[in-house]
């Protein structure tokens, strides 16, 4: 959407609110919010008070009980999901080369917050990062939806990998439950997910990456939340937090992409902690003219965000995607689709002409690697996800290897397959992630095939029992005893029972 057309659109909705009437809009406090007396349809930037005071208000009042049962459950599967995810990520190199960055540091190797999938300890900052990290390197993490249809469906945010790793190193050197990790984790889930719907889909489109720059809100309020801050020092942890605010699409099919997600961890730990000690920030940062929504989109929609914390939730609403997959999520309609037309139709390989796949544009906008060279980059590259599922039948986290990608076999039929921009799929919205597939095969059949929705979405989302077998496969790919992993999954499933989130964080450690 061009900006001018955003802007009248986010007039408007204002309007509708009464944040740019005469008579304000209402929060979820019963406080008023000021409005401009003069309302234009081409007011440059929306006038809202106290935006990230009442979003830091949100934070601080909610209780458990404020949590509908079916959000919290769907919050579990999420968490169950990221720990399996820390549990496989801490096989990757990165783990290796962020030890080689730490040991100069020289910490004690057993004191602060745990490593998970290893027996290392970290102060609390750092092991938001190890773990963030972790969690987001196989691409393998739960996916934000967008509700509005000029968002971009699956390019929001990454909701679980910046708030978990903070809260549950936070949660653990404080000593808190798991009913005290659980209101943290949606708080932070909660806040970041409604932010990064407000802000201007010109912030994703323009290269920002939404995981990195909206996640340090999402992470800094679950750590205010568990040390308890109030609601002033919470409004200056999401200063601190803007400040901290990173990341750049080009760096997609990188080690870079990761780090964004534990950086914006690390960022909320960093940010409670500095706001804790009397650190002053700006308490307007959200929506101030030189604040987070104007300088990293020029703009954003009020009505996505005020009154809308915790209503409806995210989780529930549109609802969040947990993937089959590791790799982008934009590619699981596609493959979700694939999977099914090859044992419909017994499709080999070996018979495969040609395969065309189209989406609207943007997705080509993130899938950019269309001749991958690295695993990192197969993950971006529909061409390489459809290849190997026609190959090899599967796609787990085995197949996008630097040594998978350059087989011949591969390059081949990755040279098979035209990813391009259908005006179908186009017309169809971008909160959608139609794929169109069509598959010509040398004796001259074509197959052909429709997905707006991959598995895991909430059009077909997972089980419980689903995501822990999902868990289990990423135990099993860090080698981790059944034991551990089978009472890490009963253990989140009551996690508002668990006294000590110490005897979770046991159970994935060394």
């Amino acid at each position: 959407m061009k900006r001018r057309a955003f802007l009248r659109n986010a007039a408007g909705a204002g309007a509708s609110l009464g944040i740019l009437g005469t008579s304000g809009a209402k929060f979820a406090s019963g406080q008023s919010v000021a409005a401009p007396s003069k309302p234009s349809a081409e007011a440059s930037f929306p006038q809202v008070k106290n935006l990230t005071a009442h979003t830091a208000e949100f934070v601080v009042n909610l209780k458990l009980a404020d949590i509908p049962g079916e959000t919290l459950e769907l919050g579990k599967k999420s968490v169950l999901d990221g720990l399996g995810l820390a549990l496989s990520g801490s096989k990757a190199e990165t783990w290796k080369l962020i030890q080689e960055y730490l040991k100069p540091l020289g910490f004690p190797p057993r004191s602060g917050a745990a490593v998970l999938g290893s027996a290392v300890r970290l102060p609390a900052r750092f092991a938001a990062f190890a773990n963030g990290v972790a969690i987001h390197v196989d691409d393998f993490d739960d996916t934000q939806l967008a509700s509005a249809k000029d968002r971009v469906y699956g390019l929001l945010t990454h909701p679980t990998v910046p708030v978990l790793p903070a809260a549950l190193a936070v949660a653990e050197v404080e000593g808190k439950s798991g009913k005290d990790l659980l209101v943290a984790y949606h708080s932070g889930v909660e806040v970041e997910c409604k932010i990064a719907e407000a802000i201007s889909p010109r912030h994703y489109e323009d290269g920002f990456h939404s995981t990195g720059t909206c996640g340090v809100f999402g992470s800094a309020a679950a750590c205010a939340k568990l040390k308890g801050l109030d609601a002033l020092h919470t409004a200056r942890a999401f200063g601190v937090a803007a400040s901290q605010a990173s990341g750049l699409r080009e760096n997609f099919g990188t080690m870079m992409k990761p780090f964004h997600a534990g950086h914006a961890a690390e960022a909320g730990v960093v940010s409670a902690d500095f706001a804790a000690l009397g650190w002053t920030a700006a308490e307007q940062i959200l929506e101030a003219g030189r604040g987070f929504f104007h300088a990293y989109g020029g703009t954003y929609d009020p009505s996505a965000l005020v009154d809308k914390l915790g209503n409806p939730w995210t989780l529930q609403n549109p609802g969040v995607s947990i993937k089959p997959f590791p790799s982008g999520s934009l590619t699981h309609p596609g493959m979700t689709e694939l999977q099914r037309l090859i044992r419909a139709n017994s499709i080999k390989a070996a018979d495969v002409e040609r395969v065309e796949v189209g989406t609207n544009h943007n997705m080509p906008n993130a899938l950019i690697h269309h001749h991958p060279t690295t695993g990192l980059q197969a993950k971006f590259s529909m061409e390489f996800c459809m290849a190997i599922l026609l190959l090899d039948g599967k796609a787990d986290q085995t197949k996008f290897t630097d040594a998978v990608v350059n087989r011949d076999d591969v390059k081949k039929m990755v040279d098979r397959v035209r990813f391009y921009v259908d005006p179908e799929a186009e017309k169809a919205g971008f909160d959608k992630m139609t794929t169109i597939l069509k598959i010509t095969l040398k004796d001259g059949r074509v197959i052909s095939g429709r997905a707006d929705f991959g598995k895991g979405s909430p059009t077909d989302p997972m089980s419980y029992d689903e995501v822990a077998d999902k868990f289990r496969g990423c135990a099993a790919f860090a080698e981790w005893p059944n034991l551990k992993t089978n009472q890490v999954i009963d253990m989140v499933r009551k996690l508002e029972d668990v006294a000590d989130v110490r005897t979770l964080t046991a159970l994935c450690t060394v």
